[in-house]
């Protein structure tokens, strides 16, 4: 990986442009997830839920690629196997934390992946972003604070809250794998990689969990199709701008996703208080304080 870091402004280069605006459309796609997976839980355990929809995501893009997928190097299947096994986590570790925590406090622990990734990456890799780089997301983390409203949460501390900080580091460790490997492995197959690994893991914890087959009612097919559709859209789509989009600039973008969740939120009758339009207006101030030039080097 070449550390050098690069004299042009990231603004300059409209490679840079399209796949961080391709970013920002993945977390409004994220933000309008929340409401279907919650209706499809009526039909299905967590896990079960997951397995489905990341292997059903895996068959569709299995489909589209044809015969593509003979071509998969021995790379694609070990980043795609460290990708998807840190995502499995991320998601794994998030859903058992909800079993004993409220939403709330999750989604406000999870937030913690913000911080994370540039702390993580000056530890492993060795590379600091710069300050503009640590204010953009401070002011991130503070409105990701914001939007989980922590003035309500109780502050005990107990297994569900340790995991879901640990979810939470499996977010931050599958961002930075993704700038690490996405630049030369086709983003297609190890997308497919990614979600092949995914269901794998999570079908054999929901038979160990003794989770019950998903009901294949039209509603639930109906929800997991679409969510399908948009995960193997999702995967491929993180893989390919992440080739050039910086982790730190990555985990900006995707501190988005809240408050896209909120204003869908809002739209299905739901309140977004005053604390959470401060929350959505500093992600998006910390946004535009780093637009200006990258804030870390970019993996080549």
């Amino acid at each position: 990986m070449n550390t050098a870091v690069s004299n042009l402004p990231a603004a300059a280069s409209p490679v840079h442009h399209r796949r961080e605006a391709l970013l920002v459309f993945i977390t409004m796609l994220w933000g309008g997830t929340f409401l279907a997976v919650h209706n499809a839980l009526q039909w299905s355990g967590p896990f079960g839920l997951v397995a489905v929809r990341f292997g059903l995501a895996g068959l569709m893009l299995a489909l589209f690629l044809r015969g593509k997928l003979r071509h998969i190097t021995a790379r694609e299947w070990r980043a795609g196997a460290l990708i998807g096994t840190a995502l499995f986590f991320g998601y794994a570790l998030q859903c058992v934390g909800l079993e004993t925590i409220s939403s709330s406090k999750s989604a406000f622990l999870t937030a913690l992946y913000v911080p994370m990734v540039p702390l993580v990456q000056w530890v492993w890799q060795r590379r600091a972003p710069s300050a503009t780089a640590w204010f953009g997301i401070a002011l991130a983390f503070a409105g990701a604070v914001c939007l989980a409203d922590p003035s309500a949460l109780s502050w005990a501390f107990g297994v569900g809250e340790g995991l879901t900080i640990a979810a939470a580091l499996a977010i931050a460790f599958e961002i930075l794998l993704l700038s690490r490997f996405a630049h030369g492995c086709d983003p297609s197959r190890l997308a497919f990689v990614q979600m092949l690994f995914v269901s794998v893991m999570c079908t054999a914890v929901a038979l160990a969990r003794g989770e019950a087959v998903p009901e294949p009612a039209p509603g639930f097919v109906l929800t997991i199709v679409a969510l399908a559709a948009a995960t193997a859209f999702i995967q491929f789509a993180m893989n390919w701008a992440q080739q050039v989009v910086s982790a730190t600039r990555a985990t900006l973008i995707y501190s988005l996703e809240p408050v896209w969740a909120g204003l869908v939120g809002r739209l299905a009758g739901e309140q977004l208080g005053p604390l959470g339009l401060v929350g959505g207006a500093l992600i998006v101030l910390g946004l535009v304080v780093t637009s200006r030039k990258p804030s870390e080097p970019h993996p080549a």
